[in-house]
């Protein structure tokens, strides 16, 4: 099977000859081409090559175009900042919605209007040309309140769930039209799987998460499956108070933090939701050796059952031996569901 066919087969429920492996890689995929990555950020040249030598180097099965989270808010006017080595930061202090009444101007950028969202356009263009017959493309969003974070500060939309619940229903409606704008653009373009970075929603409690957070989440899953897509969604830290809502959208790839047990999670979303992860990137991945990755992701794979793909909890430390990321690509090289 070419790795394009057996992760659709497996999200279709249908037999594999192994487990899929779609471990997220940014820094250190842009390592692997000695690039500097501002280039990486700005570049979709440098980003799909990187990806591109590093899933052919370790036998990934995708390819994506995750850089920074920083993309949509840079589109709509948001002051960021770049580094050659680092990844784009939001300069939170100077938050392009620090005065709230501006979002009743503020216009929804055009994701092929030549910016950063035309950047991540690209990629998925020549991805396609590149390895669409024999790879996954996966392209990606922010979700409702990482994005209402980057535009508001992450700081004062927690306290605005509390002043001012309209303003918050108000900005997610705003960052969901304007997230599937994009991620429509990016399923034209030749994404088969859009990611949904959702990193805030696991700082807000339950019943945050059930009133403001999920309905935005589900509204945006929604329609991207409309569009034609089918949605990763990753969170991180620590999920295990939202588990079962997270289960509850729909997602054909729920990727969870190493903080959330695979144990947890299959007993709250059922056993039909295909999960990835998630040993912890750093203390297992990165610090450990060959068998200590290699015991961990059998015991994800034992938690999740068949209904599972192997990867870390998060991004891979740019400085994870390789040897480490090589025996977590093994186990998925010679297991089956």
């Amino acid at each position: 099977m070419t790795s394009r066919e057996r992760v659709l087969a497996h999200l279709a429920g249908q037999p594999v000859d192994r487990l899929p492996l779609m471990p997220i890689t940014m820094m250190f995929a842009c390592d692997q081409i000695g690039a500097k990555y501002r280039d990486y950020c700005t570049d979709y040249r440098v980003l799909v090559e990187g990806q591109i030598r590093t899933a052919e180097k370790f036998g990934f099965d995708y390819v994506n175009t995750m850089s920074d989270p920083a993309r949509e808010a840079a589109d709509c006017g948001a002051k960021v900042e770049f580094f050659d080595q680092q990844p784009v930061a939001i300069i939170e202090d100077e938050a392009l919605l620090a005065d709230k009444t501006k979002l009743a101007s503020l216009k929804i950028p055009d994701p092929l209007g030549g910016g950063r969202m035309t950047n991540g356009i690209k990629a998925l263009d020549l991805y396609k040309e590149r390895v669409g017959k024999e790879k996954i493309i996966e392209g990606w969003v922010e979700g409702p309140i990482a994005e209402a974070a980057d535009l508001r500060g992450i700081n004062t939309v927690m306290t605005d769930f509390f002043d001012d619940p309209a303003f918050v229903r108000d900005l997610f409606e705003f960052v969901v039209e304007m997230e599937l704008r994009f991620a429509r653009e990016q399923i034209n373009a030749g994404a088969d799987i859009i990611g949904v970075g959702d990193a805030a929603a696991s700082l807000v409690g339950p019943q945050l998460y059930e009133e403001f957070v999920l309905p935005s989440e589900k509204k945006l899953v929604d329609g991207i499956h409309a569009a034609g897509g089918r949605v990763r969604l990753h969170i991180c830290g620590n999920t295990r108070r939202i588990l079962a809502g997270m289960g509850r959208l729909g997602c054909e790839i729920v990727d969870l933090d190493s903080l959330a047990p695979l144990n947890e999670a299959r007993q709250q979303m059922g056993a039909d939701q295909v999960l990835l992860g998630n040993i912890n990137p750093v203390t297992v991945l990165r610090n450990s050796n060959p068998e200590t990755v290699t015991n961990a992701i059998a015991e994800c794979h034992r938690q999740a059952g068949a209904r599972y793909i192997v990867g870390a909890g998060c991004e891979v430390p740019r400085d994870t031996p390789p040897e480490n990321l090589r025996a977590l690509c093994e186990y998925a090289r010679t297991q089956k569901p």
